[in-house]
C-alpha cells in the first residue's frame, strides 16, 4: 500500500473536509441560538445586560467548536462519503485497485488537520476565552469584585478584606441542597492606612445555610510593633460575599487546559482531596483526537454498502446514530470508572476499540 500523497487523496480529502465544515458550521451555530436564548432568564440581574450576553456566547464559541466537533465529524464524513457513493466514485476508485483501508487513509489524513486544530484550541484559545467569558458574567451580573487568576485561584473583595483560595467546587448536601467548599484559603484585612493588618489561614471555607464556616485557621495579626498568632480548629466568618457569585467565578475542570488539571490533580492528591474528577477530564482530552478518529474510522465501511442508496436523510441518520451510540459508550464507561473507581484511561480506551470492533463485524456480516 503507497503512504505518499496521490491525487485521489486531496479529493477524498476535499469532499470530507468540505462536508465536515458545513456539518460543523450548522451545530455550532444551533449551539449558539440555543445558548444564547438560554442567558435571556439572566438579563437584568445586577448590570447584565442583553450585550452581556452576546459577548458572553461569543467567548464561548471556542469551547463549543471543540464540544462539537466530533459529532460534526462523523455526521460530516458520512455524508460527503455517502454522495461520493451514491454517484458511484467510490466504486470507480475500488475499480482502479484501491482497497478500503487505503481509502479510510485518506479520510482520517483529513480528518487528522481539523482534530489537530481543534486539540490546539482546546489546550489555549478555549481556556482563554471560557475564562474571559465566566469573569464578564461574574462580575455583571453580581456586581461584585471578583477575579480568576491562571496560578493562584480566585479573588475576590469585600470592604477591606480580600479572600484568595486555590481552588473550590460545590457539593451535594444530604437534604438536596448545594454548599460551597474553598480550600486553601487567604483572608488579607488591609488598614486603613495601607498596612496589613491580619492575615488568616483556613484549610477549608464552608458556605451553607446561609453562613460561613472557616476550618482549621491560623490567623496572624500585626500591630505597629508586634505580631501575634492564634489558632483555632473552627470558627463562623461574618461575611455578606455571595456564594452564588464565587462559584460562578471558579473555573470549571472541564474549561481547564490539560497542564492545569496536571496540576490541580497532583495539588489535590497532596492535600487528600478528591482527584477523581479533575481525572476524568484530563484522561478525556488525551483520548480525544483517538476518539475523533476512531469514529470516524467505524463509520467508513459502510460507506462502501448502506450509504450507496438512499438520500442524504439515510446519512444523517446514520452519522446521528453512530455519535449518539458512542457518546452513550463513553458515558457508561465513564460511570463505570468512577463508581467501581478504576482507571480512566481504560475507561476512555474501551469505547473506541468497542465501536471498531463492533462496525467491524456488522460490515463483515452485511459483506458476507
Amino acid at each position: 500500500m503507497k503512504l505518499r500523497p496521490m491525487r485521489f487523496d486531496f479529493y477524498l480529502g476535499r469532499a470530507v473536509f468540505s462536508t465536515v465544515l458545513l456539518t460543523w458550521v450548522v451545530l455550532v451555530g444551533l449551539d449558539v441560538v440555543i445558548a444564547l436564548s438560554g442567558e435571556f432568564k439572566d438579563v437584568g440581574k445586577g448590570s447584565y445586560t442583553f450585550a452581556h450576553a452576546v459577548a458572553w456566547v461569543a467567548y464561548t464559541v471556542p469551547r463549543r467548536a471543540y464540544t462539537m466537533f466530533p459529532t460534526a465529524a462523523v455526521i460530516g464524513a458520512l455524508m460527503g462519503l455517502g454522495q461520493l457513493a451514491a454517484s458511484s466514485e467510490l466504486t470507480a476508485l475500488r475499480a482502479l485497485g484501491l482497497s478500503r483501508r487505503r481509502l479510510g487513509l485518506s479520510v482520517a489524513v483529513a480528518l487528522s488537520l481539523l482534530t489537530a486544530v481543534m486539540v490546539f484550541s482546546g489546550e489555549t484559545l478555549g481556556p482563554w476565552a471560557q475564562g474571559r467569558a465566566d469573569a464578564l458574567k461574574s462580575s455583571a451580573k453580581f456586581n461584585t469584585d471578583i477575579a480568576m487568576a491562571r496560578y493562584s485561584g480566585l479573588w475576590a473583595r469585600e470592604g477591606d478584606t480580600f479572600l484568595n483560595a486555590q481552588s473550590g467546587e460545590e457539593q451535594l448536601t444530604g437534604d438536596g441542597k448545594t454548599r460551597l467548599v474553598l480550600h486553601d484559603v487567604r483572608l488579607y484585612r488591609i488598614a486603613a492606612d495601607g498596612r496589613l493588618a491580619s492575615l488568616t489561614y483556613a484549610a477549608t471555607a464552608e458556605h451553607a445555610n446561609n453562613q460561613w464556616v472557616l476550618k482549621k485557621v491560623r490567623r496572624d495579626t500585626f500591630g505597629e510593633r508586634s505580631a501575634s498568632r492564634e489558632l483555632v480548629a473552627e470558627q463562623p466568618w461574618d461575611s455578606q460575599l455571595d456564594a452564588g457569585a464565587l462559584a460562578s467565578g471558579l473555573t470549571k475542570p472541564r474549561n481547564l487546559p490539560a497542564s492545569d488539571l496536571r496540576n490541580s490533580i497532583e495539588y489535590r492528591k497532596r492535600n487528600g482531596l478528591d482527584a477523581r474528577e479533575y481525572e476524568d477530564i484530563y484522561w478525556s482530552r488525551w483520548f480525544y483526537p483517538v476518539n475523533v478518529l476512531a469514529l470516524c474510522l467505524a463509520a467508513v465501511p459502510f460507506a462502501f454498502g448502506s450509504l450507496r442508496s438512499g438520500g442524504m436523510g439515510k446519512r444523517l441518520f446514520l452519522g446521528i446514530l453512530f455519535a449518539l451510540g458512542f457518546w452513550l459508550l463513553q458515558l457508561f464507561f465513564g460511570r463505570m470508572a468512577g463508581a467501581l473507581r478504576f482507571d480512566y484511561r481504560l475507561a476512555y480506551a474501551l469505547p473506541p476499540v468497542v465501536m471498531l470492533a463492533a462496525s467491524g463485524w456488522l460490515f463483515r456480516r452485511k459483506s458476507g
